[in-house]
């Protein structure tokens, strides 16, 4: 939203901060109500995404690794691949709570009252970000297993939903969608030596019907009183994509797709843009897409490392394709320095001004 209107940012997820009150208070102090969600910033075990999903599945009877040992991530995180083992049937598995619920519930708290203080701007909401679940499935467990396990997995992750929708009040509740492995295989990403394929599909056709399909169910268990929007994502390893989009078609296919295919109304999405590409060839795509009706576009155009110019530079090969848009880095920032955080903060909203 350019002109008169503030143009509004958006934070994907991670901030590198300490807790969720640190969280709440440096985001509500530099953004204000600019911001019109603020997520808790994936503090504490969450803050590499899904990694802490795999302490979920080391603990599940039924479930085991497979493959040699081989360097950890971050020296925490065991890298091989999760099966069902040996004559177990998935119908069998019971996963344990997967914290997504317990974390909300005690981050909403402080929320709350940070809130009711006058810390955070009325009307704020309270973004909780899940994972695909066929994200996750794709991520960690083993070919043979994928298939078996996703609607395990989804089945749980509604669960925690539920669980959000019972401790969080509607009016006060934004749900973010976090989509990324399903980019990787749109874009027939390379890994290991072999392509990245889903278990649903190998055509285009198939993988984006899929993807879409996923979508759609996944936002028709969000009550229409409770916002809902996605973040699409090329992945954050380290701070880098698993592949650098050519351009911004895939994530304009999905943007239609969820405009007819979800059947409510959508918030948000969130798209991320390289910081290479200020040329209007990457947003070009975007022009002939179908935008969910009354929906936000965020573009992650904001990168620490070349500050205002460069974010300005974007958002002018932009606004060939999108009006209206919102601003956001490409991806959350919780992975980067604690230190960085507050003068990124400060950088939306700069950038905010200068497109105001």
């Amino acid at each position: 939203m350019m002109g008169d209107v503030p143009v509004p940012t958006h934070l994907v997820g991670s901030v590198s901060q300490p807790d969720a009150e640190s969280v709440f208070r440096v985001v509500a102090e530099t953004l204000g109500a600019s911001a019109p969600r603020i997520p808790d910033g994936e503090v504490g075990e969450r803050f590499y995404w899904i990694q802490f999903q795999k302490s979920r599945f080391d603990a599940t009877d039924g479930l085991v690794r497979v493959g040699p040992p081989g360097p950890l991530l971050r020296d925490l995180f065991d890298n091989r691949p999760v099966a069902l083992a040996d004559g177990v049937d998935a119908s069998s598995i019971v996963l344990p709570p997967l914290g997504y619920a317990a974390a909300a519930t005690e981050s909403y708290r402080t929320f709350a009252r940070l809130r009711d203080s006058g810390v955070i701007a009325p009307g704020t909401r309270f973004q909780v970000s899940l994972p695909t679940p066929a994200g996750v499935i794709g991520s960690f467990f083993a070919d043979g297993s994928r298939a078996a396990m996703e609607p395990v997995y989804e089945r749980a992750v509604l669960a925690e939903l539920d669980a959000i929708l019972d401790a969080v009040p509607h009016d006060d509740l934004a749900v973010q969608w976090d989509t990324a492995l399903e980019f990787a295989y749109l874009e027939g990403v390379e890994m290991r030596g072999r392509r990245m394929l889903p278990w649903w599909g190998e055509t285009h056709d198939d993988v984006l019907a899929g993807v879409v399909e996923r979508a759609a169910r996944y936002a028709a268990a969000v009550p229409g009183d409770v916002q809902v929007g996605w973040h699409l994502c090329y992945g954050d390893v380290e701070e880098h994509h698993f592949v650098q989009p050519t351009d911004a078609r895939h994530l304009a296919d999905v943007v239609t797709g969820l405009a007819t295919a979800v059947g409510r109304r959508v918030d948000w999405v969130h798209l991320p843009v390289p910081i290479e590409r200020d040329d209007a060839a990457y947003f070009a795509p975007l022009a002939d897409a179908q935008l969910p009706a009354g929906a936000t576009v965020f573009l992650g155009l904001v990168h620490h490392e070349d500050g205002l110019d460069g974010a300005l530079r974007r958002a002018e090969a932009a606004r060939t394709a999108v009006s209206g848009f919102g601003i956001a880095t490409e991806c959350g920032f919780g992975r980067g320095p604690a230190e960085r955080t507050v003068p990124l903060l400060q950088l939306h909203a700069d950038v905010a001004a200068a497109l105001a």
